[in-house]
């Protein structure tokens, strides 16, 4: 029977934590008898205090010692005083390195920080991408991934990722029925696929620069056009080379990759709403070449048009 500690922090993120705690609980439901052996640890032994309240735990880190597995939740995103409000954590990471360890969303970092997912493949939050990065060059980030196991090192993406990290676990425990029969009640998808997925296609318009914003809005609805780099610039009344530079600045991206995101977002609401042809789909939003248009699809949302399509008439 596998034993799980998990870590908790006045920073939990406690849908995170309850998340974990009812799949495994759910686990040991269907099973019949107690697959998972779950405790519940801080740093020192002592309730947690959160913004919800306090929160009893079965002990202090010592557990984790004794424990086959130690999992960290999420944490939120203010990641530096996170670091420095749990160092004991870090130091029993540095003294067993050898411990398999999970972590959900940002408890990432703090596994990171402790020096647990040194030369690992390992995935966070995408939105915490760049300052993991440049925090722990060490650790072998794959934000596309939803999952991530490296011998005896788990990570999901986002916080409800965690569900399909408990999963996972459910899986490598007690089989693949048993991890379906969780997933049923949780009433999630099973093995839901890559995490840029869900990543928002688009940036907000950008009202800091209104110009810009006012393009944005000019591309959602002419998208499925012939649209040129000119005649993007004569929206902003300026060059194309002014043009390129202020969009860049104000979006992160040119206006062309812009555009894309524009058509694939639009082609997304077509496969999820009707039963247009692909082909048909492609040229609705702008695309002549059904193959170009699939394979740029599939790069940004981790899908064909067609398996997407099967997903949404699925849920």
């Amino acid at each position: 029977m596998p034993v799980i500690a998990v870590y908790v922090c006045a920073q939990t993120v406690i849908s995170s934590l309850s998340t974990a705690l009812d799949c495994f609980a759910l686990a040991n439901r269907f099973a019949g008898k107690s697959l998972f052996r779950v405790r519940k640890i801080s740093a020192d032994g002592q309730p947690v205090i959160t913004g919800y309240g306090a929160l009893a735990v079965d002990g202090g880190l010592e557990l984790a010692a004794a424990a086959d597995l130690l999992l960290v939740p999420a944490i939120g995103q203010d990641i530096d005083p996170v670091l420095a409000a749990n160092s004991p954590l870090l130091r029993w990471l540095e003294q067993h390195p050898e411990r398999a360890v999970a972590s959900i969303c940002t408890g990432a970092f703090l596994l990171a920080a402790g020096g647990a997912l040194d030369g690992c493949r390992a995935t966070t939050h995408w939105a915490m991408a760049e300052p993991f990065r440049q925090r722990f060059p060490r650790v072998r980030l794959e934000i596309d991934q939803l999952l991530t196991q490296d011998g005896s090192r788990f990570c999901s993406g986002g916080a409800l990722a965690g569900i399909d990290l408990c999963l996972h676990l459910v899986k490598l425990h007690g089989g693949d029925w048993l991890a379906r029969q969780v997933a049923a009640v949780l009433v999630v998808d099973y093995g839901r696929g890559p995490q840029s997925r869900f990543v928002p296609r688009l940036p907000m318009p950008q009202e800091q620069d209104p110009a810009v914003a006012n393009l944005q809005r000019w591309l959602e609805q002419h998208h499925a056009q012939t649209v040129t780099l000119e005649a993007m610039a004569a929206q902003l009344h300026c060059s194309p080379r002014t043009l390129l530079r202020r969009f860049k600045e104000a979006t992160g991206l040119t206006p062309n990759d812009y555009l894309q995101r524009v058509r694939i977002s639009a082609a997304e609401s077509l496969l999820a709403s009707g039963r247009l042809p692909v082909e048909q789909v492609a040229l609705r939003v702008g695309y002549e070449n059904r193959a170009a248009f699939a394979k740029l699809f599939k790069t940004l949302t981790g899908e064909t048009p067609a398996g997407y399509r099967r997903r949404c008439l699925q849920t």
